[in-house]
Order: structure tokens, then sequence, then C-alpha cells
């Protein structure tokens, strides 16, 4: 379990890690060519690591569903709509309510079911807890105090009062 929490936590600095990169390289291009740049240079890096680990067993897809061929195209949505989102929302804001989706979405997945995964009965509890991550990321974003605000905004004159 120690094991699953420390690669789970790794992922998650490296998702913000990429989004980030893949932010500063769409300043430079365009957000197509930012896609087609992280996915291309993330497919050598997965294929030639496969070959160095599993060697021939890289090529062993036997038992596939024929629907998980799409994750590829699915990762295109990813870093495109990443790329945006950053673009539009800034880093923190953007990923976490990316975070916030994907908790939603692996909690309904595991509840129904869903794409051959085991049922996980539904409970009141996971959906506070979403509920309770969605409120803290509105804190976050509009429950800055009035001082801050009004600091950040510029041509306002500040009186002090």
């Amino acid at each position: 379990m120690i094991t699953g929490i420390l690669l789970a936590l790794l992922a998650g600095s490296l998702v913000s890690l990429q989004t980030i990169f893949n932010s500063k390289v769409n300043e430079r291009t365009g957000s197509w060519s930012t896609t087609t740049m992280v996915l291309f240079t993330g497919f050598i890096a997965s294929f030639l690591i496969s070959l160095m680990v599993e060697g021939k067993n890289t090529f062993s897809f036997q038992h596939m569903q024929p629907w998980y061929w799409l994750s590829g195209a699915i990762g295109v949505g990813v870093v495109f709509c990443l790329v945006q989102a950053m673009k539009l929302l800034g880093p923190t804001f953007a990923i976490s309510i990316v975070l916030t989706s994907q908790l939603s979405f692996a909690l309904l997945f595991d509840s129904m079911g869903w794409l051959g995964l085991e049922q996980i009965p539904f409970s009141w509890n996971q959906l506070l807890g979403v509920l309770v991550i969605i409120g803290g990321i509105v804190l976050f974003k509009f429950g800055g105090s009035q001082s801050a605000k009004s600091k950040k905004s510029p041509g306002k004159l500040q009186s002090d009062s």
C-alpha cells in the first residue's frame, strides 16, 4: 500500500510538472504542435523503456478489449485540454479542476463497474469527499481576502481606511 501511495504522489507531481512544461512549449508554438511533441516524445521514451524492461513482451497484446486501443487518442484530448486550461485558468486552478474531475469520474466508473472495472459500492462519504474538495477549490480561487483582491487590481486607487 505504501508503494502505491508513493507512486500516486509521484504521478501527481509529474502531471503538474508536465503540464507546466507543456504550457511553456505552447507559448512558443501552437496547441496541436505541443500535443504532437508531447505525445511523440512520450511514445519514444515509453517504447525504449518498455523494450529494456519487457523485451519482446512489449508487443504482447493478448486478451485486450478493442476499445482500449483508444487510449492514445484519449491522451491527445488530455494534453490538448490541459494546455488550453492552463492558458485560460493558470496552473493551480486548472490542475485542481482536472484532479477533481478525475476523482469524480473515477468514483462514477468504480460505482457503476464500467469499462471492465470491479464494481465498488457507492457511499455517500465518497460523494461528500468530492464535494469537500470542490468546496476547497472554490475557496482557493474565490475566497481570498478583500484587501488582497484590491491590491491585485491595477488601476484602482487604494484608500487607507
